[in-house]
């Protein structure tokens, strides 16, 4: 190189990415050319950017790149530049959605859930055998969260049926209990053993998971009958039940490479998909696709599986335990100790 000939620095082009959404923590695998520059010194990393906000590179290749998202970013353009400066060779930007905290200091252990007004509903379980000043809140439309129920122990899963009234179960006393609207609790019903994921069917059954592997089936009369039984697992069952209803079931253990399973009404038990690390939350889109917190390849976020079984990382993120969508093609992403907020352009279905 000379000062008449200098070698010009090929620019970085992104040709895609994936997944289209993060939550902070999470990372995007970018695609593309020239993303490292190459000098006399070797191979010089790329410079990463949220907008204006820089991003930590957690691998770089010449055509490919892991992009971890960090705490503040929002949703804004991907870029990367050469140098180490403003003014050096900058890629096109490719656009991403990042998720936003909208409340945080939860205990998060399940799904967060929706009302028929749109407002959303999120636990604070506790340590085990402790009771917290606040065990559910309620989060508003406009952002705004105030405390919904108090001093219920341990709860583990929440779901609504269709009077409006919600059903949180309790893990440690192994009972699920009924809050009206107005906030006044009683108990719906005992003796669940480790009481876990909730789900009501189309008749208004009421489906409890129980840890030691047992599903209950609650009739609208209180009766309690034993659904199905599964394998015991080390941590709690999440509950969701497809338009054909049939209930799928998640059992996250240590395994790499667990199931969803599924069950028939008549009891009858299969796996409708293997190969999640520890799968947990589960939702679906009007289209009957199902979404689930779990690790896929390594890479842990949410999934989405469609009713053929083809799976894919459609947003990424450490820690998700659960999620809901909300009616205007958003989602809330439950950590253990944070709700997120994040744009996935996908209409959920309704969960009453």
């Amino acid at each position: 190189m000379s000062m008449l000939n200098p070698t010009r620095v090929p620019q970085p082009q992104l040709h895609g990415l994936s997944p289209r959404a993060a939550i902070p923590g999470g990372s995007f695998e970018v695609v593309g050319a020239h993303l490292m520059q190459m000098t006399n010194d070797g191979p010089q990393l790329p410079l990463a950017f949220f907008g204006d906000t820089p991003a930590t590179l957690e691998l770089a290749r010449p055509t490919r790149a892991l992009v971890r998202v960090p705490e503040g970013a929002i949703s804004s353009d991907l870029v990367l530049r050469h140098g180490t400066h403003s003014h050096g060779p900058q890629s096109n930007g490719l656009h991403v959605s990042i998720g936003v905290p909208m409340a945080e200091e939860l205990h998060l252990v399940s799904n967060p859930t929706v009302d028929a007004e749109g407002n959303l509903f999120a636990m604070v379980s506790g340590p085990r055998g402790e009771r917290v000043p606040v065990s559910i809140f309620r989060i508003a439309a406009d952002m705004q969260m105030t405390p919904f129920a108090h001093d219920l122990l341990n709860v583990s899963a929440l779901a609504f049926d269709r009077d409006g009234n919600l059903y949180a179960s309790s893990r440690a006393e192994g009972c699920v209990y009924r809050i009206s609207p107005e906030g006044a609790i009683s108990t719906y019903a005992e003796g669940m053993g480790i009481a876990t994921g909730l789900a009501f069917d189309r008749v208004g059954n009421l489906y409890v998971g129980d840890r030691s592997g047992t599903i209950f089936k609650i009739a609208p009369t209180r009766e309690i009958f034993v659904f199905a039984t599964l394998e015991p697992s080390v941590a709690a069952y999440h509950l969701a039940f497809r338009d054909d209803g049939v209930l799928l079931v998640t059992a996250p253990t240590t395994s790499s490479h667990q199931p969803i399973y599924a069950i028939a009404p008549d009891g009858t038990t299969s796996v409708f998909y293997r190969g999640l690390g520890r799968p947990q939350g589960m939702a679906f889109d009007v289209d009957s696709n199902l979404y689930v917190a779990a690790s896929l390849g390594g890479r842990r976020g949410i999934v989405r599986i469609s009713h053929t079984g083809d799976a894919e990382l459609v947003l990424a993120g450490n820690d998700l335990v659960g999620l809901c969508f909300l009616d205007d093609g958003c989602a809330a992403l439950a950590t253990h100790t944070v709700l997120f907020h994040a744009d996935l352009g996908i209409q959920g279905r309704a969960l009453v």
